[in-house]
C-alpha cells in the first residue's frame, strides 16, 4: 500500500493536536442567530430533530457539528447560508491530531466502523487512566494541559458509542492488548470491565483474537474501515507520526477482505466475551 498513491490521501506528519477557535466561533454565532430568532435551545433542536444537549455542545464550542446539523440550524434561522459558509472553515476539537481529523469527521456519521487493532487498545473503547497511561509515556514529553486535551478529544469522540445506535461497532482485538496490563492490574481491571459493559450494546461486536494463533490475515498491522451514510467505504491506516486516509476501492477491498478472513480467525463474540471475563478474574 504505497503512499504514493493518487486515490490515498496522505493526513500528517507530526502527531501534535491543532488547536482551534473555530468552533467556539461557530458555536458563537449559532447562539446569536437562535437568540436573535427569539429561539431557546430546546426550540431549536426540536425543530431540527437534535437534542438540547447536542444544541448546547455545538454552541459552546465542545462539539463538531455534522453536516445536517449545519444544514437544518441554518433553515430553523433564517436560510442565509452564512452558518454554511462558516462551516467550511470548523476545525475539530483541541486534542484530535490535524491528520486525524478528516477522518474524525467521517467517523462521527458513520453507519458502520470496523476496527482491527494490534497495538493498543483502540482510543473508542479506553478508559481515562489506560489513555493516560499512553499520554504519559508520549515522547516527545506532553504537559498536562496537553495530556487533559488528548483525553477530552478521546471521551468526545466515544461519544460515538452511545449516541449512535444505529451504527455498527465491530472490533477485533489481540488477546496481548490486556495481557500487557498496560498501566498496571488496576489499571487492566478497569479496562476489562469498561470494555465488557460496552460488548452488552447490541450494535457492538467485540472479538478477541487469540495469543495462541499460528497466523492470521491482520498480521500486515492495524485495520480501520468505515461506511459513510451513502454507502462509501473508507480506510485509515496510523503509523509513528501521522495516518493516511484510504480512498482508493481496490485498496479498501483488500482491506476488507483481510477484515472479513479475521472475524473468522478470531474467536467468536460469545467465547471473546467469556475470555476477558476469565481474564478480569485472574487480576
Amino acid at each position: 500500500m504505497g503512499a504514493d498513491n493518487s486515490d490515498m490521501a496522505v493526513l500528517g506528519g507530526s502527531g501534535e493536536p491543532e488547536v482551534s477557535d473555530s468552533l467556539r466561533t461557530f458555536g458563537a454565532m449559532v447562539q446569536a442567530l437562535r437568540e436573535h430568532a427569539g429561539l431557546g435551545r430546546e426550540q431549536l433542536a426540536e425543530s431540527i430533530g437534535y437534542s438540547k444537549h447536542m444544541v448546547a455542545s455545538v454552541e459552546q464550542g465542545r462539539r463538531m457539528p455534522d453536516t445536517a446539523f449545519v444544514e437544518g440550524v441554518d433553515r430553523a434561522l433564517g436560510g442565509t447560508r452564512a452558518l454554511l459558509a462558516a462551516a467550511q472553515h470548523l476545525g475539530r476539537q483541541p486534542g484530535l491530531a490535524a491528520w486525524f481529523r478528516k477522518w474524525a469527521g467521517l467517523e462521527a456519521t458513520a453507519i458502520a466502523l470496523y476496527t482491527y487493532e494490534c497495538r493498543m487498545i483502540p482510543g473508542l473503547l479506553q478508559t481515562k487512566a489506560y489513555a493516560r497511561t499512553l499520554f504519559e509515556d508520549r515522547l516527545p514529553l506532553l504537559t498536562d494541559d496537553e495530556i487533559e486535551a488528548q483525553w477530552t478529544a478521546r471521551a468526545e469522540r466515544q461519544r460515538l458509542l452511545r449516541e449512535r445506535p444505529n451504527t455498527a461497532f465491530s472490533f477485533i482485538l489481540e488477546e496481548q492488548l490486556f495481557l500487557r496490563q498496560t498501566g498496571g492490574g488496576d489499571v487492566t481491571r478497569e479496562l476489562l470491565d469498561h470494555v465488557l459493559k460496552i460488548a452488552e450494546q447490541r450494535n457492538v461486536e467485540i472479538q478477541v483474537m487469540p495469543l495462541l494463533r499460528e497466523s492470521h490475515a491482520g498480521l500486515a498491522g492495524p485495520i480501520q474501515l468505515l461506511e459513510t451514510p451513502e454507502n462509501r467505504w473508507f480506510a485509515y491506516c496510523e503509523g509513528q507520526r501521522g495516518g493516511m486516509l484510504v480512498v482508493d476501492a481496490k485498496e479498501i477491498s483488500i482491506l476488507q477482505s483481510r477484515y472479513a478472513r479475521m472475524r473468522s480467525q478470531a474467536l467468536t463474540i460469545p467465547d471473546s466475551v467469556s475470555l476477558l471475563q476469565r481474564m478480569r478474574g485472574d487480576l
